[in-house]
């Protein structure tokens, strides 16, 4: 086990944020720093130090550590944890694996929150960036009538598949992105969490992706940066709510007629 340690840092960082898209296992933080778990050395485009650690299952440890996350009604778990539930909760068992999206993240709770306060009765949602599979897995508990996760990271498929049997759910994951040809047309919504240069690449795609009155939720943007999305958002498109927590921003949009 390897792990990459950044000095000057937290959690909550950018630079944990990209560790996570970089394909890390687990992540802590340190004593005024992050470290971050690899299988292996790689080349990162971050500055930081490489240390060889002692053979213990770090993952296990990282992964024992996380709790339940609460956003409105919904409740995210650890399938390893105990967890209290009210009448009316809905509850995703989660285990992370390799990949993405726990619910523990600024940008996942507001793309979770954003799903909660929409009425997906009968409706289809498609998770581009899925990781870990939660968002197409809370789509569906929440009531989509069809939910789909595309990923380009062919580690994470197997990860959400297994989420998703572990909620006999039937969010459905395949590698590939908005041009994958066996998603079944237009959505009725769309969320992402990337990041802010890649969804202003993304954004007419997105559109094209949605019914005539379609949702889409993007987040993964730091605030310094919203501004290179919203320059991008293309005329079928129209910014109808934004919101912040700590240094991220969420936007949803809707697909005009």
């Amino acid at each position: 086990m390897k792990a990459f340690r950044v000095q000057g840092v937290g959690g909550e960082s950018p630079e944990a944020a990209q560790l996570w898209e970089l394909g890390c296992l687990g992540l802590v933080e340190e004593e005024g720093a992050i470290v971050a778990y690899f299988d292996s050395e790689r080349e990162l485009p971050l500055e930081g130090a490489w240390e060889t650690l002692p053979e213990r299952d770090y993952v296990a440890e990282y992964q024992a550590g996380l709790g339940p996350v609460r956003v409105g009604r919904l409740v995210v778990a650890p399938s390893h944890r105990a967890v209290e539930v009210t009448d009316g909760d809905v509850v995703v068992w989660l285990d992370p694996g390799s990949a993405f999206g726990t619910g523990h993240h600024e940008t996942t709770r507001m793309a979770l929150a954003s799903l909660t306060r929409l009425d997906l009765s009968g409706r289809t949602v498609l998770d581009v960036g899925a990781g870990t599979g939660l968002l197409a897995i809370a789509a569906e508990r929440l009531g989509a009538w069809r939910a789909y996760g595309v990923d380009v990271d062919a580690a994470t498929v197997p990860v959400a598949r297994e989420n998703a049997r572990r909620n006999l759910s039937s969010a459905r994951f395949a590698l590939g992105s908005l041009d994958l040809p066996t998603l079944p047309g237009r959505f009725d919504v769309v969320v992402a969490n990337l990041y802010a240069e890649l969804h202003a690449q993304l954004l007419p795609a997105y559109a094209a992706r949605l019914l005539p009155g379609g949702r889409l939720a993007v987040t993964g943007i730091l605030t310094r940066l919203k501004g290179l999305v919203l320059d991008a958002v293309p005329a079928q498109l129209e910014v109808v709510h934004g919101e912040e927590d700590g240094e991220w921003t969420l936007l949803e949009l809707v697909r005009r007629p």
